[in-house]
């Protein structure tokens, strides 16, 4: 399993941060390797990607989401794939973005990367360029304040309180 961690210190509050990153079809426009992302309903998406090379496409399940601090996610089908991003204010117009991502590599040019330590450079380029789309901007491009708790938690189930902007 190939594993990458990264955060980095945006410039704008916790919110706006936090709100931009609920914009799941936006991150195309800073995401390097992603060429699609569907939101489905308010806890699947539908991915676009390609990575080593390869075209690659998967559903993925948020399983956990808590407003201006955390979103956790996994993938239904394709290469197994999970993460987690988290949201923590450093002051008032200063958010630190925590983000990690694990993937199962398939074949051999996803194998010779994971080797080469590329999920950890994309993972850095992908927030830096987060940083990059939202400072250049006064506000979010959209947002959604749901939450959904683990679903395997004792008691685990979603709270929908909108729907997305997108």
């Amino acid at each position: 399993m190939a594993r990458a961690a990264s955060e980095i210190v945006v410039e704008a509050p916790l919110q706006q941060v936090y709100n931009q990153w609920t914009q799941f079809e936006a991150f195309p426009r800073f995401m390097g390797n992603v060429e699609q992302v569907q939101q489905i309903d308010d806890r699947r998406l539908h991915w676009k990607a390609k990575i080593g090379g390869q075209d690659v496409e998967w559903d993925a399940e948020i399983e956990e989401q808590v407003p201006d601090d955390k979103i956790v996610w996994r993938s239904l089908d394709g290469a197994m794939n999970y993460g987690l991003v988290r949201f923590n204010q450093v002051d008032a117009n200063q958010t630190q973005v925590h983000l990690e991502m694990s993937y199962e590599p398939e074949g051999v040019l996803q194998k010779m990367g994971d080797a080469l330590g590329v999920l950890d450079r994309d993972v850095d380029e992908d927030l830096k360029n987060f940083k990059s789309f939202i400072e250049d901007r006064d506000a979010a491009t959209g947002a959604w304040r749901g939450e959904i708790e683990n679903p395997n938690a004792p008691g685990g189930h979603t709270e929908g309180h909108g729907t997305p902007d997108v």
